[in-house]
């Protein structure tokens, strides 16, 4: 089950070289995780016997340079919101603006890392799941420059 933005530089199931019926796909703007995406991951994992939850993040993430910034706009206020904690949380001390390319990918690596963090808390199933060694939660990047996804530890 892949949790990965909505961004088409970034489509998980063509970077994975994967085929119909290979993966569950969730995609949303920042691969942000909420209860609606939670209980989808639920299904995926719980009912339909998938063993890997994976969360793409990526570089050049407009979403994460929203968050940085401060972009406010109808829902999306709401969702930029949830990637905020990982602005505050990543340590970094040059320019802190959507405008640095670094500042943004290291947001989007630490809002990836977050997340996985966010879905084990958040969903007591997958926490079990992970618990009993079921399935795994893992964090990536894809490069958007070089086409490389990293595979978080």
């Amino acid at each position: 089950a892949i949790l990965s933005c909505i961004d088409s530089r970034a489509p998980a199931e063509i970077l994975l070289d994967t085929r119909i019926g290979d993966t569950f796909n969730a995609r949303i703007a920042g691969n942000v995780s909420n209860d609606d995406v939670l209980g989808s991951l639920e299904f995926a994992c719980a009912a339909a016997g998938a063993k890997l939850i994976l969360v793409m993040g990526h570089t050049a993430c407009g979403a994460v340079k929203g968050a940085i910034d401060k972009v406010e706009l109808g829902h999306l206020t709401g969702l930029l919101e949830k990637i905020r904690p990982a602005v505050a949380a990543t340590t970094y001390s040059g320019e802190r603006s959507g405008k640095n390319a670094e500042f943004v990918d290291l947001v989007a690596r630490t809002h990836v890392q977050q997340t996985v963090e966010a879905i084990r808390r958040q969903s007591s199933v997958l926490a079990g799941l992970a618990d009993q060694g079921k399935i795994k939660l893992v964090g990536s990047m894809y490069h958007l420059k070089g086409g490389v996804v990293e595979f978080l530890v």
